[in-house]
């Protein structure tokens, strides 16, 4: 890690001041003495707390919050905010006011007096190293690093595009790392992929319509040389490999840096999806675990978005109709049971990956996963 004393990039000093800003924004009064409608903290929440290295947002703000996707209302943040959080660090304090309800950067009564919102001082220190890194994770990394930077999912639409690998160099049947291979397909411009090799059909519990497959992820390959004219085939080069790669394989576009900050927050508008398969193909999935839900970015759903997690209710007869041993009685749909909750940090079209949160009861394929009440 380094300092710079004199040296201020442009980008870093876009950085400051957006820290700055946000700072400055989240330290204002609040105009109510409560926590906005539907939010409520913990009876046993502390004064403060200080912010330690290995801390995430979600663990903090359970410590003062009932519902952690509560966070951005008692701030007052907005979508900007919410999208790019990077303003609590290790070693800050926050501070609960409970006068007014509300969650500060400053001491309670601090900047009180004056319309001005108190100044939250940075220091003049400059790292070599992204801000963004140096910020309070939404949720532990390792659970999803994985999931972030692979192919696990792919939609049945990109699966249809996807270009493939037609021949390899001299014929080799599997592919390692350097050798040549010839794809055919659209690249629209790309020049980095992964390459994956389809599996599991993923159903949508509700319509049954195919809306993903798992993906086998196989390594990367980096184009070479475009198909010039007359040539049906583009050229790469192998550059990593995690299985045995071979002709038939398909690409798919390395993924941009994926993004690790977020805020644990409430759709912004009400999902209704199911849980659509637990990774690994196993039956039952608890805490840390990854699902994957039938719905995307098309029915309201982004990053950091949290949904509740519940069994559906079931079906019984009502014991005080008639009926002719057990036949014909009349049905009583039973309410769904809340069990948990679902972080969701990765979103497709259709799919979206979740990662399970605190949860009372094993999760299964089928289970509502739905907007907070």
């Amino acid at each position: 890690m380094k300092n710079f004393s004199t040296v201020v990039t442009r980008a870093a000093a876009a950085a400051l001041v957006a820290c700055a800003t946000a700072g400055a924004a989240l330290a204002a009064p609040s105009p109510s003495p409560v926590a906005p409608a539907g939010c409520s903290f913990r009876s046993d929440a502390p004064d403060q707390h200080v912010v330690v290295k290995g801390d995430t947002l979600w663990d903090i703000s359970a410590t003062f919050l009932k519902n952690p996707w509560c966070w951005p209302r008692v701030w007052g943040m907005n979508r900007d905010e919410i999208r790019n959080p990077h303003w609590i660090y290790p070693g800050q304090v926050i501070y609960f006011d409970r006068t007014r309800g509300r969650l500060s950067l400053t001491p309670p009564g601090a900047g009180e007096g004056g319309n001005q919102p108190p100044l939250v001082r940075l220091s003049p220190q400059l790292r070599s190293e992204s801000l963004e890194r140096d910020a309070v994770q939404s949720i532990p990394a390792g659970a999803i690093e994985p999931y972030l930077t692979q192919p696990l999912v792919v939609e049945a639409s990109e699966l249809a595009a996807a270009p493939r690998i037609v021949a390899s160099q001299e014929g080799r049947v599997y592919l390692g790392k350097d050798d040549k291979v010839y794809v055919k397909g659209d690249l629209r411009g790309g020049s980095s992929f992964q390459v994956f090799r389809p599996g599991t059909v993923l159903k949508d519990p509700q319509t049954g319509k195919v809306l993903a497959h798992e993906a086998a992820y196989l390594g990367t390959v980096t184009l070479v040389t475009p198909a010039g004219p007359g040539v049906g085939a583009h050229t790469f080069r192998v550059t990593d490999t995690l299985q045995e790669m071979g002709v038939g394989d398909l690409l798919v576009p390395a993924p941009p840096t994926p993004v690790r900050n977020y805020v644990p927050h409430a759709p912004l508008q009400p999902v209704d999806a199911r849980v659509m398969s637990i990774y690994a193909g196993v039956t039952y999935a608890g805490q840390s675990q990854v699902v994957t839900v039938n719905r995307g970015s098309l029915d309201g759903l982004d990053v950091g978005a949290v949904l509740q997690l519940y069994h559906l209710g079931r079906t019984v007869p009502d014991p005080a109709s008639k009926g002719v041993l057990g036949f014909g009685k009349t049905q009583i749909k039973l309410p769904d049971e809340q069990y948990g909750n679902l972080f969701i940090f990765r979103v497709f079209k259709n799919v979206s990956y979740g990662l399970i949160m605190q949860v009372t009861e094993p999760v299964q394929v089928g289970d509502v996963a739905k907007s907070p009440e």
